[in-house]
Parts: C-alpha cells; sequence; structure tokens
C-alpha cells in the first residue's frame, strides 16, 4: 500500500465512525438512509439544517464544522455526534421536522427530538457549550429532606423521586429528565439518603397551587412515565416573554393572550381554571398565554387599550387581533370556548367587517379619548379610517428575524 493510500485511509478512519460504532469525529452528513441510525447512536445527536443558498447557513457551516472538531477534541469520550443536514439534497429530513427557517439546529437526546431548538450565539465557544450542557445530568441530588426543601425553589416545577439508581425506573426518569431539563427541575435523593425507602415514589409540585401530585401508574412504562411528567411540566397556559416569544410563533398556532398588570397577578389562576374547562381540547389549536400588560405595551395599543384597561384578553392569528369584548362575560360558562370557536370559523373576522364601520369608529375614539397615536397620520376619531381590516398581528414580527435566518414562505390556507 503506498503513502496516499495510507493517508486516505487514514482519513476516512478520522471523518467516520458511525457504521462500525467508532467516535464522529467531525461533522457528518445526515441523511434517510443513515437517519434512525445516527440519531441512536449517541446521547446528543446535533443536528444543523443548511442551505447552500441561504447566506446564513454559509456562514454556519464551517463554525458548525469547527465547533465539532474543537468538541471531540476536548471531549473523545462524549456520546455526541455533530450532524448537518444538506436541506437542498435532503429536503425530506426537512419537512419530517418541520423546518421552515436556515440555517436551524435542533438537538435529539437519547434519539428523542428537543422541543427548544437552539437559537443563541452561533460561535465555537457558544456551540460547544451547548452540547456540553446537554450531555451534563439534569437530576439534581440531596442529602436530606432539609437540604431539599432549602434547594429547592418552589416557584419553580419541580419533580421529586424516589427510585433505585441500578434500575430500570430511574432510567426511565433520566431520559425524561435529559428532555424537560428546562421545564421542571428534577430531584433524586443520594444513594444513602435513598435507602430509607423501599417504595418508588415520584410527585410534582405546583409552584401555583403549592400541590403535590402523586405519580400512580407504571414506572417501567417509559412513554407514559414521560407523558405524565410533560402534562405536568409544561403547562396548559404558558407566559410569554421576549425572550421566548419568537419559538412560540413557531409552534404555529393563534395567540390567545391574557394581558394583566405585572404587579396583580391574580386573576392567572382564574384565566387559567377558564382555558382548562372551556378549552380542554383546543391544545393543539390555540395557545392560551399570560403576557405582562406593561412591557407588551404595543400590541395593547393596537387594540386601543393601554395599561389602565388591564387585564384585557385578545387573540393574535398572526394575520389580525381581536379583542374578548366583555372581560366581565370571561367566566361565564362557554364565553371564552365561543370566543376561540369562532377565530376558527372565520365568525370573528365575518363580525368585524359585518361591523365595520362602527367597530372602527369605537376603536379611533377609544385611541383617542387614551391619548393613542398610530404610527401613521392621526384621523378624526368620528370618520371610517382607510384600513377596513382588524387591527393587524403584532406577534407576527416577533417571528424569526430575517437579519438571522432565510425564511421559507409557505402560502396560507
Amino acid at each position: 500500500m503506498n503513502l496516499a493510500s495510507v493517508l486516505l485511509l487514514l482519513a476516512a478512519c478520522h471523518l467516520s465512525v458511525s457504521v462500525n460504532g467508532q467516535e464522529h469525529k467531525e461533522a457528518i452528513e445526515l441523511s434517510m438512509a443513515n437517519h434512525d441510525h445516527v440519531l441512536g447512536s449517541a446521547q446528543v445527536v446535533f443536528v444543523a439544517f443548511c442551505a447552500d443558498w441561504c447566506p446564513f447557513s454559509r456562514r454556519l457551516k464551517p463554525i458548525f464544522e469547527e465547533s465539532a472538531r474543537v468538541f471531540h477534541q476536548e471531549n473523545p469520550q462524549a456520546s455526541a455526534v455533530w450532524a448537518i443536514v444538506d436541506s437542498q439534497r435532503q429536503a425530506d429530513i426537512g419537512d419530517k421536522y418541520f423546518v421552515n427557517k436556515y440555517p436551524t439546529m435542533k438537538v435529539f437526546v437519547n434519539g428523542e427530538l428537543i422541543t427548544k431548538e437552539y437559537r443563541s450565539t452561533r460561535s465555537v465557544e457558544a456551540l460547544t457549550n451547548f452540547v456540553k450542557f446537554q450531555l451534563s445530568t439534569a437530576i439534581n441530588e440531596f442529602s436530606s429532606q432539609d437540604q431539599l426543601n432549602q434547594e429547592m425553589d418552589k416557584s419553580k416545577r419541580n419533580v421529586v423521586a424516589w427510585l433505585k439508581k441500578d434500575g430500570p425506573e430511574f432510567a426511565n426518569l433520566k431520559k425524561v429528565a435529559s428532555i424537560l431539563r428546562e421545564d421542571c427541575s428534577f430531584w433524586v435523593p443520594t444513594d444513602h439518603f435513598g435507602t430509607q425507602t423501599n417504595d418508588n415514589k415520584l410527585s410534582f409540585f405546583d409552584p401555583d397551587s403549592n400541590e403535590e401530585a402523586k405519580f400512580t401508574g407504571n414506572f417501567n412504562d417509559y412513554d407514559f412515565v414521560k407523558q405524565w411528567v410533560t402534562d405536568k411540566c409544561i403547562p396548559l397556559v404558558r407566559e410569554v416573554t421576549f425572550e421566548n416569544v419568537e419559538e412560540l410563533t413557531e409552534e404555529g398556532m393563534p395567540f390567545l393572550i391574557y394581558f394583566r398588570d405585572p404587579d396583580n397577578k391574580t386573576t392567572d389562576k382564574v384565566f387559567g381554571e377558564a382555558v382548562a374547562r372551556e378549552l380542554y381540547d383546543q391544545r393543539s389549536a390555540i395557545n392560551p398565554l399570560l403576557a405582562d400588560g406593561h412591557k407588551f405595551a404595543h400590541p395593547l395599543k393596537h387594540l386601543g387599550k393601554t395599561k389602565e384597561d388591564l387585564p384585557v384578553l385578545a387573540i393574535d392569528s398572526f394575520q389580525h387581533m381581536y379583542l374578548f369584548p366583555d372581560m366581565t362575560q370571561m367566566n361565564i360558562p362557554g364565553k371564552l370556548r365561543e370566543f376561540v370557536m369562532d377565530l376558527h370559523s372565520g365568525k370573528l373576522h365575518k363580525d368585524f367587517h359585518e361591523n365595520l364601520d362602527q367597530r372602527m369608529i369605537e376603536l379611533a375614539k377609544a385611541k383617542a379619548a387614551r391619548g393613542i397615536t398610530d404610527d401613521h397620520e392621526a384621523q378624526a376619531p368620528s370618520t371610517r379610517p382607510i384600513d377596513t381590516t382588524p387591527p393587524p398581528s403584532v406577534f407576527k414580527e416577533l417571528k424569526p428575524s430575517d437579519k438571522r435566518y432565510s425564511i421559507l414562505q409557505k402560502s396560507e390556507l
């Protein structure tokens, strides 16, 4: 064998790994042909969906490839794979994971997709630190009940488990914790303290009600444990912030937004109970959210409202915004559901146009009375505005920025 052949063989061994159980030393190309094998080959698989026509992808790709090299040099034994999807040649993978912008970076832990994408700094240091974090333990230990009481942040969602660490029950919990680590804090006793009980126990502590919910199912049924913990850790009603609004918009569901005074959150529970009671079957059709009415003053302005009007309830469909007409009726059985169903049926939009003149005059008068001015030239409140549509969506402007991504424009239904 000549020198050139030896060098080629060494290079191939360095770049490849997966098929024969070797470790990936560099970013590999992910395709449908190797998809299942790659996702199951490591604890963490970090995937960048890129497109050659996208300038942001062209910038990221060499950084991502260098990050993979640096990571494996610094962590040669780590169970992690870095992979790149050429979204032109492997479009079916992008479709499989609903990728609608480039570049998109997703992470899989133990073969399962983590809901939250990587959206932070695109640098070698930031990317490698992200993978290290995903590999780190997602479970906290406590050596006494006093330590647990002192260290557990009761303002957050907490899961406490008493399980033998050498059993399949703990293995299931560990996998669930890796997936939901950003939604819940997980706690288990140390080996010594854990010997005080022989029973397997799993509890969820709700920060809002301060109540404990106990798991009563089969600890060996991973899917059941995962679903139970997911339902507890990811609440039906979430808080929208400027930090998470981008990823919330990408879930694609209209927002049902409850704007309230941040110093008076007493009605948060009332709204949550109304959503649970009225919209129990709408989890995949509407996104119920709490919003700081002071920070999100701009959407209120478009509705002709100010912080003096809080609380305010509205729907943002990403095309238009619709105001819940009478806040005193929010808890009347059926009213909240009717509001959401009217959005889905198109009735909200239809009703707006049927009563357009009066509604627009009322909106203009309300803005004038509160000293609210539009971004364009002000008009007399008694005249019909030129714009004859419902107030435009504000939250669609908070979707992923075209200064960081190339957005795929898909036709709306």
